[in-house]
């Protein structure tokens, strides 16, 4: 299955096992893992296949990762109208090792941070979990991944995300700006060759090259935005010391740039490396020593920067009208630690704390998502956004339906529903998690859910 010239290309890497690698990718068993979402609470005894109990967890718990464990087999999420609803999220289990990380360097939870190369957002809604009080800027260049980013970034419902879409070029409009830094690099991707065989066909000693000269040209254009003590972290997907190794070397040689050293208990088996010029640290996933696919990651701490600061916000905020406030207190009560304003026809709702970041984001950079959309006020009506249905906000207008899992299934396809209840606007839930919008009306129900992300196949 595997090239000898990839092969070849690892035999001297350190923790490298060649007999047990090449028996790993011959098996067929692949692993799944999820990490749920702390601020949606359901029922889990009930659930088909995340009722773990005390003894399974014990066994089956991602041992970096809180509120994250394997499943026994991959499951249909498509049929969990949980998974719609951004209640955990599938994500592979080395990949999580970030959330360790964040634990051990102590950075406060109420930090500007930002996900360079987000999509399609496992490391954001980590991040947007671990800073719950912070703000969390993830950012797509690729304008069909920022899509699928939106997407996952809106079910996981925090009001304190940004999506943007901006080039590492754009950084430079943003010295000193971030605390935390986490760049998820662009690579040949042969971490992932056991999940998916097919990338196998694409790897080329060229490519490995080509990965590593875009991955330097990242960290040299965003690195400038990074404070003075803030913190970048550097993972792929890659076993490859070009696209490793070597570029710790290179973060390492840029002004200011310290490697940080982990502790990682010998039990985890992850392989702690350094690089050759300058003994900077990382930390290399194996998948025939780790429950995880191929990783690799590092940390570093900014000592020194230039005097340059990002220039004063010039965006204005759009305020909402005495008439349009009032209007959304007649449906809710507001949360007292929000901004509330009018942007595109939408009533949009950001963490009060923030206020000039946000303002500095859209006096910048491309922003395609902020805060939370509450919705359109029409006459006297609020029109609710999805975003809202997808928040944990513990309040929301109007009235609640839960759903059993057949009328949830059909209301996520957009199939006709007999739903019976008072007329007018409804959150439909399901195991007290919000899906949805729909207007119940005396003859028919109106389904709001985005067409576009509609269950096709089912």
């Amino acid at each position: 299955m595997l090239p000898d010239s990839f092969l070849s290309s690892l035999q001297n890497l350190p923790g490298f096992q060649l007999e047990s690698f090449k028996r790993v990718h011959e098996e067929s068993r692949s692993i799944t893992s999820v990490r749920l979402n702390q601020f949606k609470k359901w029922d889990r005894s009930v659930h088909p296949f995340l009722n773990q109990n005390e003894e399974i967890e014990n066994n089956t718990h991602v041992p970096w990762c809180p509120h994250a464990f394997y499943l026994n087999e991959r499951p249909s999420f498509v049929l969990d109208p949980l998974w719609h609803a951004g209640a955990y999220y599938v994500q592979e289990a080395s990949s999580m090792f970030v959330q360790y990380i964040l634990e051990q360097i102590s950075v406060p939870s109420k930090s500007v941070v930002i996900d360079v190369c987000a999509a399609p957002g496992g490391k954001s809604t980590l991040l947007a979990n671990y800073f719950f009080d912070g703000l969390v800027i993830s950012n797509e260049i690729i304008k069909s991944r920022n899509a699928i980013l939106v997407e996952n970034i809106t079910k996981w419902g925090a009001d304190n995300v940004v999506v943007t879409q901006n080039d590492p070029a754009h950084f430079a409009s943003l010295p000193q700006f971030f605390d935390v830094m986490l760049i998820d690099a662009p690579c040949s991707g042969s971490g992932l060759f056991r999940k998916d065989p097919e990338a196998i066909n694409e790897w080329s000693e060229e490519n490995v090259q080509h990965c590593s000269l875009r991955q330097q040209r990242i960290i040299e254009e965003t690195a400038v935005a990074l404070k003075e003590g803030g913190y970048l972290i550097y993972s792929t997907c890659s076993y490859s010391m070009e696209e490793d190794e070597i570029i710790l070397d290179h973060i390492a040689s840029m002004p200011g740039f310290k490697s940080i050293s982990i502790v990682v208990p010998a039990e985890w088996n992850i392989v702690t490396t350094q690089s050759h010029l300058h003994q900077a640290s990382g930390y290399r996933f194996y998948p025939d020593q780790v429950k995880g696919e191929g990783f690799f990651i590092s940390v570093f701490q900014k000592q020194e920067v230039n005097s340059n600061q990002y220039s004063v916000p010039h965006f204005t905020f759009t305020a909402l009208t005495k008439n349009e406030k009032n209007i959304l207190q007649d449906h809710f009560e507001l949360p007292q630690e929000y901004q509330f304003f009018s942007h595109q026809s939408e009533c949009i709702a950001i963490p009060e704390v923030f206020e000039n970041e946000f303002r500095t984001l859209l006096s910048h950079w491309y922003v395609k998502k902020m805060g939370m959309a509450i919705g359109e006020i029409k006459g006297k009506d609020l029109i609710p956004a999805h975003q809202l249905a997808m928040s944990y906000w513990p309040v929301l207008p109007y009235h609640r339906q839960e759903l059993e899992l057949k009328e949830a299934l059909n209301y996520l396809r957009r199939a006709p529903l007999e739903v019976v209840g008072p007329k007018g606007w409804t959150l439909f839930t399901y195991q007290n998690i919000g899906l949805g919008w729909a207007k119940l009306l005396p003859q028919r129900c109106n389904n709001y859910y985005p067409n576009e992300w509609r269950i096709l196949n089912y």
